[in-house]
């Protein structure tokens, strides 16, 4: 008796194959970046150079600004260009974390520009770790808080403390929080939130999260969310 063929489900790609794209993504990304970025650098330093002396302290302010920008997205790609690589570089230093939060959540208001968004932070530890990894990684948490927002006015609040070896920091918002359904899915590559809208950004958000806290030697977890907000748990060793 012949039997009837069965149709197959076209498998889906491994982890391992999309931590393989997500490698090859940060690579090449950040390669292509570093030598526009460096020409900003320098053609900022040279016009600092020629024009200091010509120019009122808003426009050297502006200046400076542009090539300190440039200078730290450099430091940034090497990082992301070093994570691509198969032993990751990972500077370690004291680090404000206060510091560090208001400069990632600054690059996010660049991003999502929301009126009325609040940060409270102010009472974060000095840490020891990575400040670049650290900026990106707030960055990311802190952009989903202000592009999945509720109907209040965005307010995260970033809290930090020791527990044994690690510490343990929380990233809290009031945002319009993931369903039950959504939650194992949030931290796979080129995955997004459905939201009415248009997010921009490839999906690799919480996914870099998770990879750059590895370096790190920490990990992160959604601790909690629903229609009040999202809450994420950072560890990350002291």
């Amino acid at each position: 008796m012949s039997s009837t063929p069965t149709s197959k489900k076209p498998e889906t790609g491994s982890t391992s194959d999309q931590e393989e794209r997500i490698k090859r993504f940060l690579a090449t990304a950040s390669h292509d970046l570093q030598s526009p970025l460096r020409h900003i650098a320098m053609y900022a330093e040279m016009l600092l150079d020629d024009l200091e002396p010509t120019l009122d302290s808003e426009q050297l302010q502006s200046l400076r600004m542009i090539m300190d920008k440039a200078q730290t997205a450099q430091r940034l790609t090497k990082a992301l260009m070093s994570l691509a690589g198969t032993t990751p570089q990972v500077a370690i230093g004291d680090v404000r974390l206060a510091e560090v939060a208001q400069e990632a959540w600054k690059q996010a208001i660049e991003e999502f520009p929301v009126s009325g968004a609040a940060l409270d932070a102010d009472a974060l530890p000095l840490i020891r770790s990575d400040a670049a990894l650290l900026t990106i990684i707030l960055r990311h948490l802190f952009s989903n808080a202000l592009a999945y927002r509720g109907a209040a006015a965005p307010h995260v609040v970033a809290t930090a403390v020791r527990e044994g070896a690690d510490w343990r920091i929380v990233v809290a918002d009031n945002g319009c929080g993931i369903e039950p359904a959504h939650q194992e899915r949030i931290f796979d590559a080129f995955w997004k939130l459905p939201k009415a809208g248009s997010v921009p950004g490839p999906g690799l958000g919480l996914t870099s999260t998770r990879e750059l806290l590895a370096a790190l030697g920490g990990d992160i977890r959604l601790e909690h969310s629903d229609d009040s907000g999202s809450r994420f748990a950072i560890r990350l060793p002291a």
